[in-house]
């Protein structure tokens, strides 16, 4: 992949980055308020708590994209971004195109998910 090209994807996933990280902060407000606004019955508290779970769910997910970004980006400064790192054989540039933080191939993917790493 030329200089270029990773550049622009350095880029791309940096702005990634940060998405995730102002959306994290902002379902970490949200989770915060919730329940904080008078005095709740008993179907308020449950749907609260409720809301509470899935919103810290989604910031564990966002945490997750952040950590695959971040390596990502450690591939691309050591110069095997692009690359599998189960298989070591290159990732298809549509892959990337649509997932640029992919970490296996197709084929390892699918291994990866059927038996685990």
């Amino acid at each position: 992949m030329d200089e270029d090209r990773l550049a622009e994807i350095k880029t791309h996933l940096l702005e990634m980055r940060e998405e995730v990280l102002k959306e994290s902060e902002r379902v970490y407000a949200e989770s915060q308020s919730l329940g904080k606004d008078g005095v709740p019955d008993i179907g308020d508290m449950s749907s609260n708590s409720y809301n509470q779970e899935v919103l810290m769910n989604l910031s564990e997910t966002q945490r997750a994209r952040v950590r695959d970004i971040d390596a990502a980006l450690e591939r691309i400064d050591q110069g095997v971004y692009g690359l599998c790192v189960r298989c070591e054989e290159e990732i298809s540039p549509r892959r990337l195109e649509v997932r640029p933080f992919s970490r296996y191939c197709i084929d390892c993917k699918t291994e990866v998910e059927k038996f685990g790493e």
